[in-house]
């Protein structure tokens, strides 16, 4: 294991930090054009992406002794994941109103700096251990870090997908309207899709642990964890829907939140 290029990757960050917001200005002139936010969650995938491949690129020149492999590996995990998530937001948004939570931002003038500014900020640190993993050389630890964070994104990536089809299919079904999923994945937690996303992530903070300064990339880990959680994720998700939907507040009883364990059986009283 050689020394860290530490130069190379702090040119890194400036690169990707001046591509996030750029994207994010165009994603947000585009927004107000079409009068229509949503787009953003479109972008969020894919922004992964640009990362992950002007990250590689940038490697590629400045560090020429690194791990090729690792880089190309790594921007495949992040393009099969973006990009899977780019379309399935895409084809569910479509022809479908847009989310109530960017229209109440928008009403309040609060689009740019609650939404745009956050995804930017959040994407940027999330995105840490993708340009970490691009720098340095690991040897035998390499790949076993290697091996062990693809199999943690593996789990990931069917959580999420396998989830995001099930859910797909089950609200495609007008019989299904009222109900709640309660089967499949959505037996074990409530938030397959969520669980399956922070797995994703993990996997990757692992592959950039070659080196101790991976340990850098995991600080992006936890707060796309936390954000999952407690943030726009499973926290703002069910904030009213058990408003919405009576028979949620039943299944949020016996069923965990976000660690798939199994259902927890109703009391006596049928509760």
């Amino acid at each position: 294991m050689t020394g860290y290029p530490w130069t190379a990757w702090a040119v890194n960050l400036g690169v990707t930090a001046v591509a996030v917001a750029v994207v994010l200005l165009v994603a947000y002139a585009v927004g107000r054009w079409r009068d229509r936010h949503d787009g953003l969650d479109i972008v969020w995938g894919l922004g992964f992406v640009l990362v992950a491949l002007l990250s590689a690129g940038v490697a590629t020149v400045l560090d020429p002794a690194g791990d090729g492999w690792r880089r190309i590996l790594v921007v495949v995990l992040v393009a099969v994941w973006g990009g899977r998530l780019a379309w399935h937001i895409g084809r569910r948004n479509h022809g479908r109103p847009q989310d109530r939570r960017y229209t109440e931002l928008a009403a309040r003038g609060r689009i740019g700096t609650r939404a745009y500014l956050v995804q930017g900020v959040v994407l940027w640190l999330v995105s840490l251990p993708v340009q970490l993993a691009m720098y340095g050389t690991g040897g035998t630890i390499g790949l076993v870090t290697a091996v062990l964070g693809t199999l943690v994104w593996l789990v990931g990536f069917g959580f999420e997908a396998v989830g995001d089809a099930q859910l797909a299919r089950f609200t495609a079904d007008p019989a299904n309207r009222g109900h709640v999923l309660d089967t499949g994945l959505w037996r074990y937690t409530r938030h397959p899709n969520y669980f399956g996303d922070a797995c994703v992530w993990w996997g990757l903070g692992i592959l950039a642990l070659h080196h101790p300064a991976g340990l850098i990339g995991l600080v992006g880990v936890a707060a796309m964890t936390v954000n999952l959680v407690r943030g726009t994720g499973a926290a703002m998700l069910e904030r009213d829907i058990a408003d919405r939907r009576p028979a949620y507040a039943d299944y949020v009883r016996r069923t965990s939140g976000f660690l798939p364990l199994p259902p927890r059986e109703p009391n006596r009283s049928g509760v």
